[in-house]
């Protein structure tokens, strides 16, 4: 028969197993949301989009099941060394899922506003390489959190500042769209706030490969420049 320190070993195991099933779910719904609303915009879609901004409910409910899980688990258990750390890992990650969730969800009803004339909406510019790019870094950052392996994290660095890139080059494309044809401003806009909701959305992602570096091995990473900056200006 099982002593009761076994028996309450196997829940704790039980209840972070959940937590981490958690966030992979959210963040399948979350990559969902995204590539949803990226396909509304370019085809038009509206019910698409509109189921878009009708499911984020379904985000944010699902982050407060796992945030009171956590809070929960360090109450009850109070974790330490690596569980500690998956349960913090899981906290901040689910926050900024849930601020992804929200980004899509801006960019179906900018997408809806776009896609309300009787004709096509212009200027158009390319989004989709940017939006693959930011999906892309989302579900390595969550690869690596289900496997406990930090080893994308620089790639994912990489393709943020990528990310950033084409956003400024969208915005400077835009911004001529805007000075030569005024007619061009209300949906350049638009267009511009989806490029800087999918910028948003490439942060986040890079956050959460931070966190899983965090929860890894057990350095922050989120600073770094600002700490080596400092350091060498204390030396100078």
């Amino acid at each position: 028969m099982a002593t009761m320190s076994e028996h309450t070993y196997r829940q704790f195991d039980s209840e972070l197993e959940g937590i981490r099933s958690g966030v992979l779910k959210m963040g399948g719904l979350v990559e969902t949301q995204v590539a949803n609303a990226m396909e509304g915009l370019k085809s038009g879609n509206i019910a698409l989009l509109d189921q878009v901004i009708e499911s984020d409910h379904r985000i944010n409910l699902l982050e407060l099941e796992i945030d009171e899980d956590c809070n929960h688990i360090i109450a009850k258990r109070q974790p330490a060394a690596v569980d500690l750390r998956l349960v913090m890992t899981v906290i901040k990650s689910i926050s900024d899922l849930e601020r992804i969730g929200d980004e899509a969800k801006k960019i179906a009803k900018a997408a809806k506003r776009l896609h309300a004339g009787d004709k096509p909406y212009a200027p158009r510019v390319e989004l989709g390489h940017s939006a693959s790019l930011a999906l892309e870094m989302l579900r390595n950052a969550l690869d690596g959190f289900a496997r406990a392996d930090a080893s994308s994290f620089a790639s994912i660095k990489a393709q943020d500042a990528e990310v950033d890139a084409t956003f400024k080059g969208t915005m400077r494309q835009l911004i001529t769209f805007m000075m030569e044809d005024p007619r061009t401003i209300s949906n350049s806009l638009e267009l511009l706030f989806i490029a800087k909701s999918i910028e948003r959305i490439g942060d986040h992602a890079k956050n959460i490969a931070e966190f899983v570096v965090f929860l890894v091995q057990g350095s922050d990473v989120r600073y770094e420049k600002s700490i080596a900056r400092e350091a060498a200006r204390k030396e100078d």
